[in-house]
């Protein structure tokens, strides 16, 4: 399989194809890629065994498709884990670099690697990793934006994207801070959050990838 084609898939398992059909549209937005490209590419993992697809309502991983999905994701969050454990990387900046390595990665160097590791079960930003043949199933956790106003959260994980990690980083939020919601804004406004006595502004497209687990 190609490594453009095992990138859909991992998008796809990212954007929540195991529990509902994922449209094009949403693909588009993720990857930043034409709506041909990705109904092209769809055409191909559909006729390859990886995905169902009902008409008007998209696509999902089977069985086959999250099998490759839950494997390059372990080779993936492998190498973050090693990027900031061993290379003194920050948890916003191992995601281009592990994107790169998840592609040239045997199964034999995966496996050395996670013995080397001690077998860790989390990423650096909270993402299950399955071990060796695993099928990989998040916890179902509700976003930031699911939460009403005072009520007590911890941040359990965050989606993989260099863009909103920079923005975590830079508003000083991390996995396993704990935030109490301050206010919400309307119509999709900005949700305040107090960690540590202190008032910190997400932007909702940023909470909307930050799943919690209310306290």
């Amino acid at each position: 399989m190609t490594p453009n084609k095992e990138d859909y898939l991992k998008i796809i398992y990212e954007l929540g194809g195991t529990e509902k059909k994922i449209n094009n549209k949403e693909i588009v937005k993720r990857l930043g890629v034409s709506a041909a490209s990705v109904s092209e590419m769809m055409s191909k993992l559909l006729k390859e065994g990886y995905i169902e697809r009902l008409p008007y309502q998209g696509v999902e991983l089977n069985e086959k498709g999250l099998r490759k999905a839950s494997t390059l994701i372990r080779k993936h969050r492998l190498w973050e884990v090693f990027l900031v454990e061993n290379l003194g990387y920050s948890w916003n900046e191992v995601h281009a670099e592990a994107e790169v390595l998840e592609h040239v990665s045997s199964i034999e160097l995966t496996n050395r690697l996670e013995n080397y590791l001690n077998s860790p079960k989390i990423c650096p930003h909270g993402g299950m990793i399955p071990g060796e043949n695993g099928m990989l199933k998040e916890p179902l956790l509700e976003t930031l934006v699911e939460q009403k106003e005072n009520q007590k959260v911890r941040i359990k994980r965050v989606a993989d994207e260099k863009d909103l990690l920079d923005y975590l980083v830079s508003i000083g939020i991390k996995i396993n801070d704990v935030c109490t919601i301050d206010s919400i804004g309307a119509y999709e406004g900005s949700i305040v959050v107090e960690k540590e006595q202190k008032k910190i502004q997400i932007s909702f497209k940023a909470a909307s990838d930050i799943y919690v687990q209310v306290i």
